[in-house]
């Protein structure tokens, strides 16, 4: 990932939030069918340090996973908030009027080589972990436990897991950095006043910078 100094992240805690904020990544690995991508709910673990690992499943019948067993290397994108900037916003385009659009976004890139895995009980571990990671913020949570033991057990036949130590991690957090602090702050007040989540992420990302 092309990474200007203004806009690189590399303090871990502050990935690894957003990793589990953003929740689904895209796997990206190279086999003989050449580069394929499947977009998967994730889990991140702190450890082993310095970068952690990467938990998640893809469908048995998706071929990415038996295609990508000789491949040295994987690569996991998780694209958070992300909207486009209009040069209207900037202090310098009532200045001089040379400024043109752009788009800001946070995003985080994790290399590493999956550990695939079909061992049952590792597999309903995986499965339990991102339920209850999506559940427990819900008035009454849904759990692995409530459906019947049989049918979780064909379920999960039809799965593969992975864990992924990830080697390599790189944050991008794009927000008009480059820009002069009244571009900056015209940015910011331009995505407030926005209607979406988007813009109101990125808003609230510009005021911690």
């Amino acid at each position: 990932m092309y990474l200007p100094s203004s806009f690189k992240e590399e303090r871990v805690p502050v990935l690894h939030d957003a990793i589990r904020h953003i929740k689904t990544g895209t796997l990206v690995t190279l086999g003989g069918e050449g580069l394929e991508a499947s977009p998967l709910p994730m889990l991140i673990d702190a450890e082993p340090a310095p970068f952690g690992t990467l938990y998640g499943h893809l469908a048995r019948a998706n071929p990415q996973w038996k295609r990508a067993a000789a491949s040295p290397e994987a690569l996991v994108t998780f694209l958070g908030p992300n909207a486009y900037v209009t040069p209207a916003w900037y202090a310098a385009k009532r200045e001089h009027g040379k400024v043109v659009p752009t788009w800001n976004y946070i995003t985080v890139h994790a290399y590493g080589t999956p550990r695939w895995i079909e061992d049952r009980e590792e597999l309903r571990g995986i499965v339990t972990r991102l339920t209850d990671t999506h559940e427990r913020d819900r008035a009454a949570p849904w759990s692995v436990t409530d459906a019947p033991a049989d049918y979780i057990d064909g379920m999960l036949k039809a799965i593969v897991g992975f864990a992924l130590p990830i080697t390599r991690l790189e944050g991008k957090w794009k927000l008009s950095q480059n820009r002069n602090a009244a571009d900056i702050a015209g940015v910011r007040e331009g995505y407030a006043a926005e209607a979406g989540d988007n813009a109101a992420a990125l808003a609230a990302a510009m005021g911690d910078l």
